[in-house]
């Protein structure tokens, strides 16, 4: 019996596996053209260099990329190993999810927050803005959880507000450049999801995480001082999904306990 339970997990991580690294696969168009302001569906994905037309068989995600030895099957050109990277890393974190969160239509909501996290990530550290489109979607996802949860609705109204007034009133004391507005967004939207206890330690830990790493660059290259603070806000938020309230147990019992 247990044998059967483990193989039934099995098969299903791999299926949740494979359903990840295929919305991965439209996370890289997204990457690529919300920044360029194209569109999403109407521009059929092609090489970057020759303009060649993908076919089915170039658009299977990881496996296209290693059938082809990262390169353009026409011209031959490099291509960016962002794609199967994307693709994996996000096929992986839903596992993640699942098999810490449970089956469930959080898991699932929470599958759609780090696929949005990564999209918005990526163009941030590039680019040095979180697209409004993607904080909107978080916010979509909030109320949804919100509808899912009446009963605890305080816990994630607060959270809409207990961060990103914060954030605000920081952004505009420093006139914009404590913080970016795109991250005030990004705090709302993600507070609403998550609640009031949960976004509070997203931010120390994307405080945490922003510190030590973008030191660590500086030293390593000539990154300067100013660092995209999306990637770290997003991935203190994405921590605190998953370990954030044992943590936060925890650490009250620590407090409590004489």
């Amino acid at each position: 019996m247990a044998t059967d339970v483990m193989i039934q997990n099995i098969i299903l991580g791999i299926l949740v596996f494979l359903y990840g690294i295929v919305i991965g696969s439209f996370l890289n168009v997204c990457i690529y053209r919300i920044p360029a302001k194209e569109s999403l569906s109407k521009k059929r994905s092609h090489c970057m260099r020759c303009g060649y037309q993908l076919r089915w068989f170039d658009l299977i995600p990881v496996f296209s990329y290693l059938f082809l030895r990262g390169k353009c099957r026409k011209c031959k050109e490099h291509i960016s190993v962002q794609y199967p990277i994307v693709e994996a890393l996000n096929g992986i974190l839903y596992v993640l999810i699942f098999t810490i969160n449970g089956w469930s239509i959080d898991s699932a909501i929470y599958c759609l927050l780090t696929s949005a996290l990564i999209v918005l990530s990526v163009i941030d550290f590039r680019t040095y803005e979180i697209p409004y489109g993607i904080n909107l979607f978080i916010l979509a996802l909030g109320l949804i959880h919100l509808g899912l949860h009446l009963g605890d609705w305080v816990t994630y109204v607060v959270g809409l507000l207990a961060v990103s007034s914060f954030l605000e009133i920081l952004f505009w004391a420093s006139g914009g450049r404590a913080i970016g507005y795109g991250d005030v967004r990004l705090m709302r939207a993600a507070g609403l999801l998550i609640g009031w206890k949960l976004s509070i330690l997203a931010l120390i830990l994307g405080c945490i995480l922003g510190s030590v790493i973008h030191l660590i660059r500086m030293k390593l290259s000539d990154e300067g001082h100013v660092l995209a603070m999306g990637p770290y806000l997003a991935a203190g938020i994405f921590i605190s999904v998953l370990w954030g309230e044992p943590f936060i147990n925890w650490y009250i019992s620590l407090l409590v306990t004489p």
